[in-house]
């Protein structure tokens, strides 16, 4: 696969950014890796980081480059800082950035598939909520959305118990006043339609917001939203989410399956 990291402008954030990509190969690929010989322009995988980490952090702490070499999928994981992927109360405007201005940037420099039905997202922790609620304010405009070890239910994240969100951190994105409807993704769940891209959320039962993930499943189960559960042993880490990313790959409804 094309390993990039890219540079450039955003006009939502008002500086320069950066994205890490990775891209398919079309014909032969090197010893140990597959290509995926696919034709035509590749579906994308959003794939978002967490509150601690940058855009290198998938590429530089699992194989998510292998794991995917023989899918013909893009993945494009994008720089959030520690926005929440919000447009911030005192800050950026990093959700718009996420959902309007990183698709149109990508297909201008790359070719990749602008349908719905090729363009998906997933994320670990803060990356998990951004999914969901990309997913869930975006519906038409994504097939599939996956959390791991997301904070679903982000309204408790300001007096967790055991690991509640640094205050400069949440007056930065949000300022003193409570979480705005359009971030709050059990909120946003509770009043969802019908047309929802599926829907997959994965923590692990030792994790610090396990207790949130389950929240949001009470609210999915109470609306008849179907959710692909898979909860079991595990933290809030990397050798976590390096398994489950794999088994999100595998869920994926990409074409061709």
């Amino acid at each position: 696969m094309a390993h990039i990291r890219c540079d450039f402008f955003s006009e939502a954030l008002g500086m320069g950014t950066s994205m890490t990509v990775l891209l398919p190969d079309r014909g032969a690929a090197g010893i140990g890796m597959a290509a995926s010989g696919a034709d035509g322009d590749p579906p994308v995988l959003y794939l978002l980081h967490g509150l601690t980490d940058d855009d290198t952090a998938w590429t530089r702490q699992t194989s998510i480059e292998r794991y995917v070499a023989a899918l013909g999928l893009a993945v494009v994981m994008p720089q959030a800082h520690r926005s929440f992927y919000c447009d911030e109360a005192h800050g950026n405007r990093y959700w718009t950035f996420l959902s309007e201005e990183l698709p149109e940037v990508c297909r201008s420099y790359f070719r990749l598939s602008d349908r719905r039905e090729d363009t998906f997202v997933a994320g670990l922790s803060m990356g998990g909520y951004g999914a969901v609620k990309w997913a869930l304010r975006r519906p038409e405009r994504l097939a599939a959305a996956a959390s791991l070890s997301g904070g679903l239910n982000v309204t408790r994240r300001r007096h967790h118990p055991t690991r509640p969100v640094d205050p400069a951190v949440w007056h930065t994105v949000w300022g003193d006043d409570p979480v705005p409807a359009d971030d709050d993704t059990v909120g946003l769940l509770e009043r969802s339609g019908d047309d929802l891209p599926a829907l997959y959320v994965a923590c692990g039962t030792e994790d610090f917001l396990y207790e949130d993930n389950l929240r949001f499943l009470d609210v999915a189960r109470e609306r008849d939203v179907p959710v692909t559960v898979d909860f079991g042993p595990g933290d809030h880490d990397w050798a976590y989410w390096d398994a489950r990313i794999q088994d999100v790959l595998a869920w994926l409804p990409l074409r061709g399956r």
